[in-house]
C-alpha cells in the first residue's frame, strides 16, 4: 500500500529527504500541509501541500542514480489524512466507485484533470529521477503533481529533468537533495464552475549535492554542489533557465508568497567543513 502521512512536525525518518534535515525556510500559510509520503511502510519523500489551491507547492527527495525509466502500472492515489481524521497513514488508490466528495474538499481528484485538454498531470517528484521500483509508485500520488501545460511537460521540463538526472548519476558521488516546485497566481482549473485546481506560473526546482566529482568538466564542475533552474508553465517562451540557488530565491521573492527570509537548503548546501583548512 502507498502511504502519507500529514505531520506538523517532520519525524526523523521523514527529515531524511531534507538537506541537513531542514524545510525551506520562509514559506507559511495557514492552508499548507506537510505531508511525510509513505508507500510499502516507508517514507520516500516530503511534500509541502496547499490545501486550498488543491496542489503541492513543492515536494523534496533525495535523488537516486537511474537509467529514467518510468514506471507506468501504479494506480493514482490520493491522502486521506488531509481530508479525515485517519488513523492511518495509508495513502489509498482511488475508488473505482464515484465515492471522492468526502475528500476533494482538500485535494485533487482524477476527475479534475481529466476534461482538461491544455493541461496534463506533471510530477514535482519525477518517476524519473527514483529507481528502487516502490520509491517509483510512491511519486504516483496526485499530492504530487500540478497541473502542467502539455507542451512544456513534455518539451523543455522533461529535457531539464533529464539533464539533471545525467549530471547527478556521471558527477554526484554522495547523496543529491532536490526540491520541485511551483508559484501560482490565481489562475484555476475549474469543474462545475468551481475553482479546483491552482494553475501554475512557474514551475522551480534546485538540487543540493556537496560530494561531488571536483575532476568533472567546469562546465558542469561549476553547478556544483548547488544549482537551480525554472521554467515558464506555458505553450510558449518556456525555456527552463539554469541559474544559481540564490538568483533562483531572489526571483521567487519577486513572484510569489515566499518572505524575506526563505531560503530553499539549510545555509545554502555549503559544507559545514568547507571553511576548515
Amino acid at each position: 500500500m502507498a502511504g502519507a502521512e500529514v505531520q506538523e512536525n517532520l519525524s526523523p525518518n521523514c527529515k531524511q529527504f531534507l538537506y541537513m534535515g531542514t524545510l525551506p525556510r520562509g514559506l507559511q500559510q495557514l492552508s499548507f500541509k506537510k505531508i511525510c509520503q509513505f508507500y510499502e511502510g516507508k517514507p520516500r519523500f516530503v511534500t509541502l501541500f496547499d490545501t486550498f489551491s488543491h496542489i503541492p507547492i513543492y515536494s523534496a527527495y533525495t535523488f537516486k542514480r537511474s537509467d529514467g525509466s518510468k514506471k507506468v502500472d501504479v494506480p493514482w492515489m490520493y491522502e486521506p489524512q488531509l481530508s479525515t481524521v485517519s488513523d492511518s497513514r495509508e495513502m489509498q488508490p482511488f475508488p473505482s466507485e464515484n465515492l471522492h466528495k468526502s475528500f476533494e474538499d482538500a485535494q485533487a481528484v482524477l476527475e479534475d484533470y481529466s476534461n482538461s485538454v491544455m493541461f496534463e498531470r506533471g510530477q514535482l517528484n519525477p518517476d524519473e529521477h527514483q529507481a528502487d521500483i516502490h520509491d517509483k509508485a510512491s511519486t504516483y500520488t496526485l499530492t504530487n503533481v500540478v497541473p502542467q501545460v502539455r507542451e512544456f511537460n513534455i518539451g523543455p521540463w522533461k529535457d531539464h529533468q533529464h539533464m539533471i538526472r545525467r549530471r547527478l548519476n556521471n558527477y554526484c558521488r554522495g547523496t543529491a537533495y532536490i526540491v520541485t516546485g511551483v508559484t501560482t497566481s490565481g489562475h484555476s482549473i475549474h469543474r462545475h464552475n468551481i475553482n479546483r485546481l491552482g494553475i501554475p506560473t512557474y514551475l522551480w526546482s534546485a538540487y543540493c549535492c556537496i560530494d561531488f566529482d571536483h575532476n568533472a568538466p567546469f562546465s558542469e564542475r561549476s553547478k556544483f554542489p548547488v544549482f537551480a533552474a525554472h521554467g515558464l508553465n506555458d505553450r510558449e517562451d518556456n525555456k527552463v533557465q539554469e541559474m544559481t540557488v540564490q538568483q533562483l530565491e531572489d526571483f521567487l521573492k519577486k513572484v510569489t508568497y515566499v518572505d524575506s527570509s526563505f531560503q530553499i537548503f539549510y545555509a545554502n548546501c555549503v559544507a559545514l567543513n568547507s571553511a576548515m583548512p
